[in-house]
């Protein structure tokens, strides 16, 4: 396509990144807390973490890793949603030259068995609240050393002492569990105050992260993720929204869990370079104890996926959220819906910017440029430095405006996956391309417009019925708050679509959404089956699960 994309860039946004503008991210973040000492970094629950802290907290915790005699390369495993002692416990990880290996805490034991395993993990860090399933897991696993933290650990000390004692006893949010070995993680600090650090060198080629894809689609696996392909992305990403002018006195919101590859880059890594503060969302989940947090911050930038944006639209509070400051929303992580982006313009007055990416890409690919007025369906352009191709099922390109396979190639694409070099090479084509598995097309103008996974298209009498396409068109009917849309087998058809919805009007019928779709729809496409649910299953990050629909 000879990168068409480029000549619809932003204004300012160079074709290519500086490969060697960061050597690593201990370097970056070594060099934002210098510049930015004094500012906040994190704020959880109305208490502050500033850059020198931040600085001096994980220096301390890499002081004490190395004194358990842990190596360069070890795997430390963080098990915990958003608080302060997150980004403290990563980049004390990273300044030790080690792999931090993010964990999801609403893991089964069998799960957490699995990673911690596959991972080879040398140490857990893990909140309380889930110490009960690392307790489970404990007979099948290999973990040398055991770190436990409360939530209230990092405040000062009569607010960590009521918040602790609230969670533990009042809200009875902590399953008792039984775990002799495990030491508390302000205990870790304090000896590792009084050690003396020894720096390691970080370069591009060191392992930065085991991020283990989401297992929606089978068994979870590890993505090598260098510090060269996750200070590209970071550069990436900072190059794309430089015209916005973040600076020191920027606030962002961050809702999404930091352990996700979405909101880890965007949001703890591309945010404090430019030395923002990130407000820490312990539980986006609870949408009105959310909006009584951000109501009367003045707010510069949001991320979320679709059904956060759409949860917040629909709680009797969102009016109350000043927007005024508002400079960027940004939505990834799944398809973003046509009917939230509008309403959110008509209530905001901004505008969502949709952007893809996956795990294994560290994760951006593409993102909507900033001069994008309103909703276009489209997941952007392709990132500096970054190249794409559309093709077959035989890797031959197919013509422009044609779908086929997304396949990307960049700075930012993961190394391989943790000891799989099987799965490893069903996932490159023989030229170096990533395969997303993502149906994808793209326009005269470079824009990337995402069709659907591959393994979601749904096959209706040898026609292809893409689920994204049918669920943006009953989420425009103004009964419907969730849609999830799959493949049920049929003997007829192979498949035929089944809709999967939750109820914004408690009268909407089957037969409104049917008569709705036939307008929008050829008849291949609508639904023959649809059932009402009260709630739809979702991710960690509140992604529709099409397999457990399924």
């Amino acid at each position: 396509m000879d990168k068409i994309w480029l000549s619809h860039y932003q204004k300012g946004v160079p074709h290519d990144i500086n490969p060697n503008e960061l050597s690593s991210l201990v370097d970056l973040f070594d060099k934002t807390c210098q510049a930015h000492a004094h500012k906040p970094a994190f704020i959880n629950m109305g208490t502050a973490l500033s850059y020198q802290q931040l600085h001096d907290d994980s220096t301390a915790f890499a002081a004490y890793l190395q004194s358990l005699g842990l190596k360069p390369g070890a795997r430390i495993a963080l098990m915990m949603p958003n608080m302060l002692q997150y980004p403290v416990a990563l980049f004390g990880i990273l300044k030790a030259g080690m792999i931090v290996v993010n964990t999801n805490p609403l893991y089964t034991p069998d799960e957490l068995t699995h990673q911690l395993n596959d991972s080879g993990a040398d140490m857990i860090l893990v909140l309380a609240n889930f110490a009960k399933t690392l307790e489970k897991a404990l007979p099948n696993i290999h973990v040398k050393h055991i770190l436990v933290t409360q939530l209230g650990d990092r405040f000062p000390m009569v607010k960590r002492t009521i918040v602790n004692f609230v969670v533990k006893y009042i809200k009875k949010m902590v399953p008792s569990f039984n775990i002799p070995q495990a030491l508390a993680f302000n205990t870790a600090l304090a000896k590792g105050r009084q050690l003396q650090f020894n720096p390691v060198p970080v370069t591009h080629d060191n392992i930065a992260f085991l991020q283990y894809t989401g297992g929606t689609t089978g068994v979870a696996k590890g993505a090598i993720l260098t510090h060269g392909n996750m200070v590209s992305n970071v550069s990436q990403a900072y190059d794309w929204i430089r015209a916005l002018d973040f600076t020191e006195k920027d606030v962002i919101i961050t809702a999404l869990p930091l352990y996700h590859i979405f909101s880890l880059t965007a949001n703890l890594l591309t945010f404090i370079r430019s030395g923002a503060t990130n407000i820490l969302i312990t539980n986006p989940r609870d949408i009105g104890q959310f909006i009584e947090i951000i109501k009367n911050t003045k707010f510069s930038a949001i991320t979320g996926v679709n059904t956060l944006f759409n949860a917040l639209l629909n709680h009797p509070k969102f009016t109350e959220i000043d927007f005024s400051h508002l400079k960027l929303a940004l939505s990834g992580g799944m398809a973003l819906q046509k009917s939230v982006a509008m309403k959110w313009h008509t209530i905001t007055k901004s505008r969502i910017l949709e952007a893809y990416g996956l795990t294994e890409t560290s994760p951006a690919v593409t993102m909507n440029p900033m001069y994008l007025e309103s909703y276009n369906g489209s997941i952007g352009l392709p990132l500096p430095s970054t190249d794409i191709a559309i093709r077959d099922e035989d890797n031959n390109d197919v013509p422009l405006g044609e779908s086929g396979e997304l396949c990307v190639k960049g700075p930012q694409v993961m190394k391989e996956y943790w000891h799989k070099p099987e799965e490893t090479a069903l996932v490159f084509s023989p030229d170096g391309y990533l395969k997303t598995g993502d149906i994808a097309r793209v326009d005269e103008k470079g824009f990337v417009y995402l069709v659907d996974r591959k393994k979601d298209m749904i096959v209706v009498s040898g026609f292809n019925v893409y689920p994204n396409e049918v669920e943006q068109v009953i989420g425009m009917h103004p009964g419907v708050l969730e849609v999830g849309v799959v493949g049920v087998n049929d003997d007829t058809t192979g498949e035929k679509v089944k809709a999967c919805i939750v109820k914004r009007d408690p009268a909407l019928t089957q037969e409104q959404i049917i008569a709705h779709c036939k307008e929008h729809l050829t008849a291949y496409k609508v639904p023959k089956i649809i059932e009402f649910f009260d709630d739809l299953p979702k991710t960690n990050v509140g992604k529709i699960l099409r397999r457990a629909l399924r």
